[in-house]
């Protein structure tokens, strides 16, 4: 920081805050302020150091000033707490991880036709191991009662099968946060956090994974409804809204002062949440094998099994796609009119990973929808979906969920290894980067597919002398799309890697991460 002095006074050159640019201002300003002092610039002398300190000290306040001025704009904001405060003023709110949701199939024995019980909270895992800790599921439904003499039985395998929507994640019964005191806006934390909290729409939950009752002398209030914000309740409403900071912590906002009620004090407050989500429950086929808490199935002594993936689970939302994404949401004032406005509500409800809306007829849209890391479209999150829009669109307007239409890739290649180079490794890598272009995250609909990309992925890896892909295609295709080395997708296309290897049925080779490369097809290396 320079100081200087002119006919007008003292003018400050406040661009140089630095440790250094605050020591030499101090060390200027010194024979100024105080003349007797001559021994400024001797490291041993006691004013010097007061000087460092200053420094020190004012090189440290100017960090946290610039750091105060980027976390004051979105645009710049790299602390989660601080995104969260600037897209409440336009209503977006970060969401929470989602669960991944599955078809569980429910195996009988011939001989059982009792009624048996399925209740809400019900719950399924997979097995654990050393590396993969056990998943849990639960049946989020109202109770359920299956007449097993109805069920048809199988010829092929002597059995009774019924089936069962589940989701990740784990129920939190009677969870007790406090007690009211009968003051207004008050906050009471949940004892658990990871919430899966979805969207509202118009006060009425798309799934309600949360619920709230208040308890005073034996009476129980259960009629404690959820809110986007308090803004827009009357003086009586019970309404309640969540907010959920950059930890995870959710915190429960009761109203007052006009806006919402304030529950009688001394009233208890209980709520019933469900915790978990995150893409651990993107699971491939028949990886839900065990009954963890289901008393009425262990009693028949039924069996369980997915026989598809699991999909949709998502990790809490990224502040980077908040801020590229809250504006588009923002501009559709959360109104579904246009293609533009469903696809922008639409990646907004968690789950959703890709999507592609188009006006099929002049009051039906067609939601092409791709869940969070691919795979098809659970039931639970079709109905969410639609539920969601319910509210935001047209009166007249029909839609209709749709999944995407996954198209597999195929590459076969020969490869020149540098010597020193493990022939194993070098194809690992080439796997794994051919996996990387074809990642859920860095594919979209309808695009075109480059084999220039590939040749220039691979040619970076370290240790491959050239490559030679012999064959690039599509799934079903007989030889190369195109000689111009691309393959065009259609509008409801998306590429997709298979979860490992499999073998192609025309030509018996086995592709892993989508390309072929046999041992004879490397030279060099060891």
């Amino acid at each position: 920081m320079e100081i200087t002095k002119t006919n007008y006074g003292r003018i400050i050159d406040y661009t140089a805050r630095d440790y250094e640019g605050l020591l030499d201002a101090l060390r200027k300003l010194a024979p100024e302020k105080l003349p007797e002092w001559t021994d400024y610039n001797q490291e041993t002398d006691f004013g010097n150091v007061l000087l460092q300190l200053f420094a020190h000290m004012g090189d440290i306040i100017s960090y946290h000033q610039d750091r105060l001025v980027n976390e004051s704009f979105l645009g710049t904001a790299r602390e989660r707490s601080s995104i969260i405060e600037h897209l409440k003023l336009v209503g977006y709110r970060l969401a929470t991880a989602t669960p991944a949701a599955a078809k569980l199939t429910l195996e009988f024995k011939v001989d059982v036709n009792s009624v048996v019980r399925v209740s809400k909270g019900d719950a399924f895992a997979t097995k654990s191991s050393k590396d993969s800790p056990s998943v849990r599921f639960e049946y989020t439904g109202d109770n359920l009662d299956i007449d097993c003499s109805t069920l048809t039985v199988d010829s092929a395998t002597g059995k009774k099968y019924y089936y069962l929507s589940i989701e990740q994640g784990k129920l939190v019964k009677d969870d007790v946060i406090g007690t009211s005191d009968g003051s207004a806006n008050q906050r009471l934390v949940l004892s658990f956090t990871g919430l899966i909290l979805r969207s509202l729409v118009c006060g009425t939950q798309t799934n309600p994974d949360i619920t709230l009752w208040t308890e005073l002398g034996g009476v129980i209030d259960s009629e404690w409804v959820q809110q986007e914000s308090l803004a827009f309740s009357r003086e009586n409403a019970k309404d309640y809204q969540v907010e959920i900071d950059a930890q995870d912590q959710a915190t429960i906002i009761f109203g007052g002062n006009g806006f919402g009620a304030i529950p009688p004090a001394g009233s208890v407050i209980h709520v019933t949440y469900r915790t978990g989500g995150g893409t651990q429950g993107n699971l491939a086929a028949n990886k839900i094998t065990t009954i963890t808490d289901a008393p009425g199935l262990s009693l028949v002594g039924a069996k369980v099994f997915n026989a598809a993936e699991a999909t949709g689970g998502a990790e809490r939302e990224s502040i980077e796609h908040a801020v590229s994404h809250a504006p588009g949401v923002y501009r559709s004032f959360r109104r579904a009119v246009t293609p533009d406005d469903y696809k922008a509500l639409a990646l907004n409800f968690k789950g959703v990973g890709k999507v592609r809306a188009e006006a099929t007829h002049w009051n039906q849209v067609t939601l092409y929808v791709a869940p969070q890391g691919g795979g098809r479209v659970s039931d639970i999150l079709a109905a969410n979906l639609l539920a969601y829009f319910n509210d935001l669109r047209p009166l007249s307007t029909m839609i209709e969920v749709a999944d995407v239409d996954y198209v597999k890739i195929y590459l076969s290649a020969h490869l020149g290894i540098d010597s020193y180079y493990s022939r194993v490794d070098i194809k690992k890598k080439v796997e794994k980067a051919v996996a990387s272009l074809l990642a859920f995250d860095n594919v979209d609909f309808g695009q075109v597919i480059y084999l220039s990309k590939f040749y220039e992925a691979i040619e970076a890896i370290d240790g491959v002398n050239y490559v030679a892909i012999d064959e690039f295609r599509r799934e079903g295709a007989a030889g190369s799309e195109d000689s111009l080395g691309r393959i065009q997708l259609k509008p409801s296309e998306i590429p997709r890697l298979p979860y490992s290897s499999v073998e192609d049925p025309q030509t018996e080779a086995v592709y892993t991460n989508g390309i072929y490369i046999p041992d004879s097809a490397m030279e060099g290396g060891y």
